[in-house]
């Protein structure tokens, strides 16, 4: 059997001040850090036979800082990077909403439909983040962590269950939040979903699903 676990890095100041990231490449804030800390300690005594990352800095940190507990590389790819907003890069959500209500609109009840302008769609990223998924599950066996980010998992997380990207809105994921997948006999099982019971030292009001 692989157990594979789905996180979502640590907290950036654009989590907080609801700034769109995308390929951004932001460092991760001092609660971020701790947030990834408290994680970090929490799987400390399972043994994990390996550890994936999106290539920005936000989620490698936040890998590394689990690695610190195991004698693991951790193996970067593409295939969990960020979701690409194209023009909304950067952009705090109001701006967004100021700026292209038609497209936002579309964004909030129909996310699978919206091709980002100079960006991607839900589509591009399910394929390649499923596409890494078929590598994992080909190659590992055990305990496998997957560090990415807040679109990204969600999409792999419809996908996982079966479901199509129309179900986006359906699913939330914090910071720093654990989701468990064992996947045997060709089936993927949802096992735990959004645990954050070990960030209660730094723990204040959810953040917004952003």
């Amino acid at each position: 059997m692989t157990e594979i676990i789905l996180i979502r890095h640590g907290e950036t100041e654009w989590n907080v001040g609801e700034v769109f990231r995308g390929r951004a490449d932001i460092e991760l804030s001092e609660t971020g850090i701790k947030q990834a800390e408290l994680l970090a300690e929490y799987l400390s005594n399972i043994k994990i036979d390996a550890i994936y990352s999106s290539p920005l800095k936000r989620a490698l940190k936040t890998a590394q800082v689990i690695a610190r507990y195991h004698s693991i590389d951790i193996e970067i790819t593409h295939g969990l990077i960020d979701f690409d907003y194209g023009q909304w890069q950067a952009l705090p959500h109001q701006e967004v909403k100021d700026n292209y209500p038609e497209l936002y609109r579309e964004w909030t009840i129909h996310p699978d439909r919206v091709i980002m302008p100079g960006g991607e769609s839900l589509d591009d990223v399910r394929k390649r983040a499923t596409g890494l998924i078929e590598e994992v599950i080909a190659k590992h066996k055990g305990i496998i962590i997957l560090v990415a980010h807040r679109v990204v998992n969600k999409v792999l997380i419809c996908a996982l269950l079966g479901l199509d990207n129309s179900h986006f809105w359906n699913i939330i994921q914090d910071t720093c939040g654990i989701t468990t997948f064992n996947y045997e006999n060709g089936r993927f099982i949802l096992t735990r979903h959004n645990d954050t019971s070990f960030l209660k030292p730094v723990f204040e009001s959810p953040l917004s699903d952003f």
